[in-house]
């Protein structure tokens, strides 16, 4: 599949302080725990940004994974449990504040079915996760200049959405 025409654009990261002040209002203990965040985005090019972003705000996106080798690139810290995320939609909009519930760091082999089913993409399988990220990790890498092998380490994070609040609709 060819990559997408439309430019990604970067978070608005005045934006993305904004919303983390309205989560910081409604819950002061949580920031108090942890104030330190991030401002990101699932993926690398739309529509697949906003096709993440989706699964996480209506569920049932709960884990993500990336490369080790992207977050040395983009000097960006590895996550830690009980860090924040702010997620943008591919027209760099903040849209919710992620919290790191579980935090492992290992080779693409050591993913199992219930990391690939509680990421939440296709069809929640182990088969459908290995094909899908072994052509994203392949990408991202090339992009870098450099080739991905499946040794390289991979950041398996789970998250819990906490702003805005999940609502029920039923």
């Amino acid at each position: 599949m060819p990559a997408d025409p439309s430019p990604l654009v970067p978070c608005d990261v005045e934006a993305a302080e904004r919303l983390w002040a309205d989560y910081a209002a409604a819950y002061p203990g949580n920031v108090e725990a942890c104030s330190d965040h991030v401002v990101v985005q699932f993926g690398d090019r739309l529509p697949l940004v906003d096709e993440l972003l989706n699964l996480v705000i209506h569920g049932p996106k709960r884990a993500t994974a990336g490369l080790v080798a992207d977050y040395i690139a983009e000097r960006e810290p590895l996550p830690r449990v009980g860090g924040h995320m702010i997620i943008c939609d591919g027209a760099g909009v903040p849209r919710a504040v992620l919290r790191t519930t579980e935090l492992r760091i290992g080779p693409f082999s050591s993913v199992d079915a219930r990391f690939a089913y509680d990421e939440g993409e296709g069809d929640r399988t182990l088969d459908s996760w290995i094909a899908g990220h072994r052509r994203y990790f392949d990408r991202v890498s090339t992009a870098r200049g450099v080739t991905w092998n499946e040794d390289d380490e991979v950041v398996f994070e789970r998250f819990q959405l906490i702003w805005p609040p999940e609502r029920s609709d039923g």
